[in-house]
C-alpha cells in the first residue's frame, strides 16, 4: 500500500505532518479552465487595507508575513503602497481612487460660450434654409413670368 507524506511549510523548512494512506485521499476538484472574458480589477475597502495592514504589524515570526499575503492573494507592493497611503492620510488616503481623465469642474462661462455657439449655429442653418426658400422662389417666378411685389424696383 503507498502512503503519501504530507509536508506543511514553517518559515524557510518543511515539516513532516503525518502519513496517510493513499486512498484516504480526498479527490482533487477539476479547475475550471474557462478564462473569463476580460479580467476585473480587485477594489479594495479602506476598511480591509487597515485590517491587512494591522495583520501585517502583527506578524513578527518568519514567515508569517509571507502567509498572510497568500493567503489573501496580495503582493508586497500592496503594502507598501497602502503603508504610505496610510502615512498621508489614515483612513480618507486607503479609500479606493477613481480611475481615468479627472472631470474638470464646470465655468458659468464656458457653458455660456458653449450656448452661445449652439444657438448660433441654429441660427445659420435657420439662414441657409431662408436663402434656398427665396432662391426657388426667384427661380419659380421666373419661370412662370410673374414678377413678385417689389420685383420690379430691381429690374427699372
Amino acid at each position: 500500500m503507498k502512503k503519501v507524506v504530507k509536508l506543511v511549510e514553517y518559515g524557510r523548512s518543511l515539516a513532516r505532518v503525518k502519513e496517510e494512506p493513499l486512498e484516504e485521499r480526498r479527490p482533487v476538484r477539476a479547475v475550471d479552465p474557462e478564462v473569463p472574458e476580460r479580467p476585473r480589477r480587485r477594489k479594495f475597502s479602506a476598511e480591509y487595507k487597515l485590517r491587512i495592514l494591522r495583520e501585517a504589524e502583527r506578524a513578527k515570526e518568519s514567515g508569517q508575513l509571507g502567509a498572510l499575503l497568500r493567503r489573501e492573494g496580495l503582493y508586497t507592493s500592496n503594502l507598501t503602497t497602502w503603508r504610505r497611503q496610510f502615512e498621508r492620510g489614515a483612513l480618507a488616503g486607503l479609500a479606493p481612487k477613481k480611475r481615468g481623465k479627472k472631470a474638470k469642474p464646470v465655468d458659468a462661462r464656458d457653458e455660456r460660450i458653449r450656448e452661445f455657439e449652439r444657438e448660433t449655429e441654429r441660427l445659420r442653418k435657420r439662414l441657409a434654409q431662408a436663402e434656398t426658400i427665396i432662391e426657388v422662389q426667384k427661380k419659380v417666378s421666373a419661370l412662370l413670368g410673374t414678377s413678385s411685389p417689389g420685383a420690379g424696383d430691381e429690374t427699372s
